[in-house]
């Protein structure tokens, strides 16, 4: 049977690296992103017959018409990738920055409850299914200058794991991937050191490898888990004293 699948956050870096790989592996697509252009372009260079879905995921209404297309059309997907994301340095003390914060929660948030909210009952229904959501090893512990996104990714950890529990016994795995530094347009603008970085290409087949198996939790690449784990293991102290001169993402608003 044809591999259906869901991907939000598609037009560029993990979105539609992840796109590639599952129309090499005939799946049929459903892509979504706010850029139209960058969805078609993808769409052009991809094997198989796909949807696309130019819209904003925070808007509720446009993507429950997104999904009932794509369902009506091919039928509840066997994946659901909850991908979409921004990132952009913040200061609390920068009254600016408030706008800032409030797009980055509503996108990397409550867009992905929106995702995910028209598949989980029919999923459910059908008792298979994989959602997964793209986190972040920022969400492992606050970083400066990065409130607003490490603030989203340790929400979106916390909101997939109650997810997980509410669908065990379901047949629906729900899988929380937290990346690294993969190179995508959104580390581009990184002034500083990122280890272990992976291309965008190898860390979609990463990904669909932990997709694959269902596991509920999952840092890629590894290095950075042991990496995260030390992080969450450090005194307050001493984390406050060193991560104090860490590198910091531009200001402004996301794009």
């Amino acid at each position: 049977m044809t591999l259906r699948v869901f991907i939000t956050g598609a037009s560029s870096g993990i979105g539609a690296a992840l796109a590639r790989h599952y129309a090499a592996r005939g799946a049929v697509l459903g892509l979504v992103a706010r850029r139209a252009e960058g969805l078609d372009a993808l769409l052009a260079t991809l094997p198989g017959e796909h949807a696309v879905y130019p819209l904003d995921v925070a808007d509720v209404t446009s993507l429950r018409k997104a999904a009932a297309d794509f369902s009506t059309r091919f039928g509840v997907p066997d994946v659901v990738v909850a991908n979409a994301g921004v990132s952009v340095g913040t200061l609390t003390e920068e009254a600016d920055d408030l706008a800032a914060f409030e797009r980055v929660m509503r996108t990397n948030v409550l867009g992905m409850v929106t995702t995910f909210q028209p598949f989980a009952a029919p999923m459910r229904a059908r008792g298979s299914g994989r959602l997964v959501g793209i986190a972040s090893v920022a969400g492992i512990r606050g970083l400066p200058g990065a409130g607003a996104y490490s603030a989203s990714k340790a929400a979106v950890i916390a909101y997939l794991e109650s997810l997980r529990v509410e669908m065990h016994g379901s047949g629906v795995k729900v899988v929380s991937i937290a990346p690294g530094y993969i190179d995508t347009p959104m580390t581009a603008v990184n002034r500083y050191p990122m280890p272990f970085m992976l291309p965008a290409d190898e860390a979609a087949r990463r990904f669909a490898k932990v997709i694959d198996a269902g596991t509920g939790y999952a840092v890629i690449p590894w290095q950075m888990g042991v990496v995260a784990k030390l992080m969450r293991l450090l005194p307050n102290a001493i984390f406050d004293r060193v991560f104090a001169r860490a590198g910091r993402k531009p200001r402004g608003l996301p794009l």
